[in-house]
């Protein structure tokens, strides 16, 4: 991501958002330039275009997951699908077995999962946290030995928002489909980026974001299995199946429905071509920091993730250092926050080691070029660091 008028500038967070495709936005273009009309009034032809456009998003986003297109219900993003996906469930759930039951959910979830299950808590649910290995990879056996008659939700991500690790999404799915259990699945990450069929039996719930895929930010939607209970957050209207209610933005569902099929058909060649790009910058990054370690596992990982521990080397600072190089100590969403990533923390990694890692993210738009010019700027200053 370069600027015509000034100084070379390289973006290396697409964990944390991608840019809006090109293509995307001139998918948007005409419902941005005519305002468009309400999706939900039906008593004239603008409402029926405006509610044929919604349709065919939502039919765009169920072939990237595989899935029906009346199971997806659209929301503000993927923050708003995991509470309504989760505390809808558990309210549904609390109404059809007579109280609050028990919940599992991964050590290294994103906190718009964790925060929630630990909400429930203070409503009477008993939660546990499913620990990770050194590598951030979840142990399905863990899952199935904490699993109660009483259990209810199990929240387990498909791929980690700091460290790009994938988990067994299809094993810990039958577990819960032979104990009757819903699982929620936040796949914001994973989404559009690996292999994922959310229609395949076990997955209950399910949660993404258009602006992880190169789509507009403001629109995320959940996925409910059809014989899944929920209850809605918000009430007011009957849009979305009565389940969040509230006019759906017509440009950004647009949006989203184009970002979802330029993923379908173009995800593998992208990840084949996104790994060999991270490879490429992990062996320079090797020979510029011998002693460097890769937080988690490399594989199974999302082709373009890297979060790597510089020993010696204040992470921040190098961010600070090199602003024309766009990364970033960890997750957007933990920014303000002064504790160290609970992530890497679940990992087992010290406050010290914690403060000397950084998260790379490549994505749709980076090339050689800026890999190579990503160790060049690097270079000084990794081996200034470590040398100091």
């Amino acid at each position: 991501m370069n600027s015509d008028s000034g100084p070379r500038e390289v973006y290396l967070d697409h964990n944390a958002t991608t840019p809006l495709d090109p293509r995307v936005k001139r998918a948007m273009g005409d419902y941005l330039k005519s305002g468009g009309a309400n999706p939900h009034s039906s008593g004239h032809k603008a409402g029926w275009r405006a509610a044929e456009a919604v349709d065919r998003a939502r039919r765009q986003v169920a072939a990237l997951l595989n899935v029906r297109a009346e199971n997806i219900v659209f929301t503000s993003g993927a923050t708003e699908a995991n509470n309504l996906g989760i505390l809808g469930r558990a309210l549904a759930a609390e109404r059809e077995y007579g109280g609050p039951g028990h919940l599992l959910c991964s050590a290294i979830e994103h906190p718009s999962v964790c925060e929630v299950c630990h909400h429930l808590t203070a409503r009477g649910w008993a939660l546990e946290v499913v620990p990770v290995d050194r590598g951030g990879l979840l142990d399905p056996l863990e899952v199935a030995r904490r699993l109660r008659p009483e259990t209810r939700i199990v929240a387990v991500m498909a791929a980690n928002h700091e460290i790009g690790t994938l988990q067994p999404v299809q094993t810990i799915a039958e577990l819960c489909s032979s104990a009757g259990v819903v699982y929620h699945c936040d796949a914001t990450q994973a989404a559009g980026k690996a292999p994922l069929d959310a229609g395949a039996p076990g997955i209950g719930l399910l949660s993404l974001s258009a602006h992880k895929i190169y789509g507009p930010m403001g629109i995320g939607a959940l996925y409910i299995e059809g014989r899944t209970r929920i209850a809605p957050l918000l009430h007011g209207g009957n849009q979305e199946r009565g389940l969040r209610p509230g006019t759906v933005p017509v440009p950004l569902a647009v949006g989203f429905g184009a970002a979802a099929d330029l993923c379908r058909k173009e995800m593998v060649a992208e990840a084949e071509r996104l790994k060999g790009l991270r490879d490429a910058l992990l062996q320079g990054l090797g020979r510029l920091c011998p002693d460097l370690t890769v937080n988690g596992v490399l594989e199974p990982r999302l082709a373009g993730n890297l979060n790597i521990h510089f020993p010696g080397v204040a992470a921040e600072d190098l961010l600070l250092r090199f602003p024309d190089l766009h990364l970033s100590t960890g997750a957007a969403c933990a920014t303000g926050r002064p504790e160290p990533s609970p992530v890497l923390r679940a990992l087992g990694l010290t406050p010290q080691e914690i403060a000397a890692s950084i998260r790379i993210g490549l994505g749709r738009f980076t090339t050689q070029d800026d890999v190579e010019f990503t160790l060049e700027r690097l270079s000084a200053g990794l081996s200034r660091s470590v040398s100091g």
